[in-house]
């Protein structure tokens, strides 16, 4: 079993950027009894259009401690996974939920929804912490994968289509230890990841293919490695120095490397070796790195980042042009 490097020594500047406390977790939700009700169900089917009265049009607020942002397959919308819950930028506004606003932490979308970590919004008879859940109704229920009520994991990660699902493990439960492992079908069986070829002395971001579960590419502070045989092999993509996020399109593999104080997002091709493009973007200021990357796998073209001071940016022309949809976190 492939043994972290002095334990997940600090996991990138990602897990400073992005994560919550215990504590203010725990003080957040109020673990369920075993008698509790869940609010849990099976497989949902994906609904295009979300239902009126569970998602509204967002009052002015200050979204903090974002936790992911992506496209999922079933809504049109963009998604950014925050400590408030769900956000949604669709059709020009903002939107977000009347209920179940869960501290979502590794947010991902996939293709019939999302898949995501965290801890229970206050009030909920939900365990805490989460484990691993997936919501197909745009997060009215949450259907139990694994290590519910055991785990939080803040770097998860899955396959759009095929729904192949990375995670990090940083403390041991009933059947992980500490490390890096895949499952392969969705959820069910867990191995470790070798990472053989990882020369680096942190671990970070995983992004995984859309289409492809064994591809992926972690982002660290000695740069991007990446792999084609679900990590078992990683070798380093180009001559970047830390990579603070990444993302796969079907084509590309988006990463946002910070070179001499220099905030970055580059795009490089999954089908070909060489130098990347570095994409124009707004200027960003050192001390505001990008943590997060999606980009929307069924519409080409279409990709957003966001900064850990929570400003958010979409381009719908590959990068050519960005408009910025949040600044600090601000819903106006």
């Amino acid at each position: 079993m492939y043994k972290l490097r002095s334990v997940l020594i600090p996991i990138l500047a990602a897990i400073l950027f992005t994560g919550c406390s215990d504590q203010e977790n725990q003080e957040q939700a109020q673990p369920a009894t075993d008698e509790s009700k869940d609010k849990t169900e099976e497989k949902n089917t994906p609904q295009k259009e979300p239902q009126t009265d569970f998602i509204l049009k967002a009052d002015p607020q200050t979204i903090e401690h974002i936790h992911g942002i992506g496209y999922p397959g079933n809504d049109d919308g963009l998604y950014v996974a925050s400590h408030q819950g769900l956000k949604i930028y669709k059709n020009g506004e903002w939107l977000e939920m009347t209920d179940e606003n869960h501290d979502y932490m590794g947010f991902q979308a996939v293709e019939d929804g999302f898949v995501a970590s965290g801890h229970p919004a206050q009030g909920s008879d939900l365990k805490n912490p989460l484990g691993l859940v997936k919501s197909t109704d745009n997060g009215k229920t949450l259907e139990k994968i694994a290590f519910y009520g055991e785990s939080d994991f803040h770097f998860l990660s899955a396959s759009f289509r095929d729904n192949v699902f990375y995670l990090i493990n940083e403390e041991p439960n009933s059947e992980l230890e500490r490390g890096v492992y895949v499952s392969k079908d969705k959820g069910g069986a867990w191995e470790p990841v070798e990472l053989n070829g990882l020369d680096a002395n942190s671990l970070g971001m995983i992004a995984v293919h859309p289409e492809n579960g064994g591809t992926l590419a972690m982002a660290t502070r000695e740069g991007v490695f990446v792999s084609n045989d679900f990590g078992t092999t990683m070798e380093r993509k180009g001559d970047y120095q830390m990579v603070t996020a990444a993302a796969y399109s079907k084509e590309n593999l988006y990463i946002a490397p910070v070179e001499h104080e220099k905030i970055k997002l580059v795009r490089l091709p999954v089908e070909q070796q060489g130098t990347g493009e570095e994409l124009p973007i707004p200027n960003l200021k050192y001390d505001n790195p990008i943590t997060y990357i999606a980009a929307d796998p069924e519409q080409d073209g279409t990709i957003a980042f966001i900064t850990i001071l929570n400003d958010l940016y979409e381009s719908k022309d590959g990068g050519k042009t960005w408009n910025q949809l949040l600044i600090n976190g601000r819903i106006e």
